[in-house]
C-alpha cells in the first residue's frame, strides 16, 4: 500500500519531519516540478524554543503549534501524511511507515534530535524532559501537582522535596527554565500557595562544563550567571548529575539534592532512522552527510538539521544541533534539488552565523551577533522577544503571544497553572512494549513515577 498518494509524473520527494527544516524545504519546493510529500508523526509543527514556556505557564500550547495542512494550504503539489516512520529501506527506495510504505525519488531525513541521558537510566526512567509539546504539558502538570501535594504534606523532608526543582543542563533550554521558575516563585507561586513558605524552594540549576551557555561568548555566559544569581538560582558548574532515585538527585555516590522534580535539558542526540549502516551513523545518532546534505554511500537521500552530521574544517564535530542551522540546510538543498532536475552543478552549504541569544528572565536576556557584537539587558529581552515572535508560524499564534507575553510583563503573573490532564509518570517498558532504539525517529513521551520518600532531607 502506498498511502493512497496520487500518481504523478513528477519526481517525488519525501520529507520525514515537519520542524524548522522539513518545513522550510517543503515550502521552498513550492514552485518546483515535484511532488512534495511530508510525513510526521504530529499533525502540527511545533516551535520548539518556546516550550519551555508551556512547561511553565506563560504560553498555552496551541500558541507554539500550528497545523501542518494549513500551513500548506494551496500548495498544490504538496501532501502530507500522519505517520510514525519505522525504517527506511535505501535498496527500495522506500520508506516503511505504520500506515504503510511510501516509495520515493528523493528522501529527505529531518527527524530532528532526541534527548540523550548518555546512559544514566535512573535519570532517563524518573526524571522529566521538555523536547516535545506533549513533553511540557505533562511538566506543567507535574510540577503544579506536586505544589499541591505540599499543600497537603506533613512532613518538612518531604514537603521540601516536592518544592524543590533541579535542572540538569546550562545550556540555553536550562537556563530558560530555570529563570522562568525563579520569576515564578518570587511573583506567582506566594500568590497561589500562601499556606507555603516559598522562600524554602530551591531551584538548582547542574551544569557538567566550566560555564553556562557553553557555545556563546564569555560575556554571555558571566551575564547570565550573574542575572540566575541575582534571581536565586543555585548554579552547580563542573558537576554532574549521576543518577535520579527514591526523591534524590546524586551528584556524586553520596551527595545529593533531595527533589521529586528533575528536569533533564542536558544534551541530545540525532534521531536517525533504521535502515542505515553503521559507517553511516556517529556515536551520537547523527547521520553523516556530504557538503550536499546527502547521505554518505546513497545517491538520492538527503539529511537536514540535528540529524545530519556535516563534517568541515571549521566544524570538525558537525555543525550546532540550531534551527538556524536546519533552515539554511533547507533553503541549500531546495535550491540543488533544483539544479538537479535542470542537471546543473550543485553549490555546497556554507552556514551563515546570525548570532545566538538566550533569555534568562524579564528584562534579562544575553545576545551574540557576529562580529563580536554582545549585549544583554532590557535591549537584549526585547530583541529576543522580536526574533521569537517573527518565527513564530500564523498571524494568530503571532497575537496571542504577543498578548500574552505583554499580560505577563505588566502583571507578573502566568494565568496557565492548569492542570487540565493529571500526569501520572508511567514506565516506559511497560506501557510501550518496545526497546528505546525503536522510538528512534520520535520523542519518547514516557516517563515513570520515582518511589515514595522515605528518609528525610540531609542537610
Amino acid at each position: 500500500m502506498d498511502t493512497n498518494l496520487p500518481t504523478s509524473p513528477l519526481p517525488r520527494v519525501v520529507i520525514v519531519g515537519c520542524g524548522f527544516g522539513g518545513l522550510r524545504l517543503a515550502k521552498e519546493l513550492a514552485d518546483q516540478p515535484l511532488q512534495v510529500v511530508v510525513v510526521d508523526r504530529n499533525n502540527y509543527h511545533n516551535f520548539q524554543p518556546l516550550l519551555y514556556q508551556v512547561a511553565t505557564g506563560a504560553l498555552e500550547a496551541d500558541s507554539i503549534a500550528y497545523p501542518i495542512r494549513k500551513i500548506f494550504a494551496g500548495q498544490e503539489n504538496f501532501f502530507y501524511r500522519l505517520a510514525d516512520v519505522q525504517r527506511v529501506e535505501p535498496d527500495r527506495n522506500t520508506i516503511v511507515t505504520d500506515i504503510g510504505e511510501i516509495s520515493y525519488d528523493y528522501l529527505v531525513l529531518a527527524t530532528g534530535s532526541v534527548t540523550n541521558f548518555f546512559g544514566l537510566k535512573t535519570i532517563e526512567k524518573n526524571g522529566m524532559q521538555i523536547k516535545s509539546v506533549p513533553n511540557a504539558l505533562n511538566l506543567r502538570s507535574f510540577l503544579f501537582q506536586n505544589f499541591e501535594r505540599a499543600v497537603l504534606e506533613a512532613n518538612p523532608a518531604k514537603r521540601q522535596a516536592l518544592l524543590n526543582v533541579v535542572i540538569v543542563g546550562g545550556g540555553p533550554t536550562g537556563v530558560e527554565i530555570a529563570g522562568s521558575l525563579a520569576e515564578m516563585r518570587k511573583d506567582v507561586l506566594p500568590q497561589d500557595y500562601p499556606e507555603l513558605d516559598l522562600k524554602q524552594m530551591e531551584i538548582y540549576l547542574i551544569e557538567a562544563g566550566g560555564a553556562v551557555l557553553g557555545p556563546m561568548s564569555k560575556e554571555a555566559q558571566q551575564t547570565a550567571h550573574k542575572y540566575l544569581d541575582e534571581m536565586g538560582v543555585h548554579i552547580r558548574l563542573n558537576t554532574s548529575a549521576k543518577r535520579f532515585e527514591d526523591g534524590k538527585a546524586y551528584i556524586s555516590d553520596t551527595d545529593f539534592i533531595r527533589t521529586e522534580n528533575l528536569i533533564w535539558a542536558a544534551g541530545v542526540n540525532g534521531a536517525a532512522l533504521p535502515g542505515f549502516s553503521e559507517q553511516q551513523i556517529t556515536r551520537n545518532k547523527r547521520i553523516n552527510v556530504d557538503h550536499h546534505n546527502l547521505v554518505t554511500g546513497t545517491t538520492n537521500i538527503y539529511a537536514i538539521g540535528d540529524v545530519a552530521n556535516m563534517v568541515t574544517d571549521a566544524m570538525p564535530k558537525g555543525y550546532p544541533m540550531l534551527a538556524p542551522v536546519a533552515i539554511q540546510q533547507a533553503e541549500q538543498l531546495a535550491a540543488n534539488l533544483g539544479r538537479i532536475l535542470k542537471k546543473e552543478p550543485l553549490k555546497p552549504f556554507d552556514y551563515t552565523n546570525k548570532g545566538t541569544m538566550a533569555i534568562v528572565g524579564r528584562n534579562r536576556a544575553v545576545v551574540d551577533l557576529p562580529k563580536d557584537i554582545h549585549f544583554g539587558g532590557f535591549f537584549g529581552w526585547l530583541t529576543w522577544l522580536f526574533v521569537h515572535l517573527m518565527t513564530l508560524i500564523g498571524f494568530r499564534n503571532k497575537v496571542v503571544t504577543l498578548i500574552s507575553w505583554a499580560i505577563s510583563y505588566f502583571s507578573s503573573d502566568k494565568a496557565l497553572r492548569l492542570i487540565i490532564r493529571p500526569y501520572k509518570r508511567r514506565d516506559y517498558k511497560k506501557h510501550s512494549g518496545q526497546s528505546a532504539a525503536e522510538h528512534l525517529n520520535a520523542t519518547p513521551q514516557y516517563n515513570p513515577t520515582p518511589p515514595a520518600l522515605q528518609e528525610p532531607v540531609q542537610g
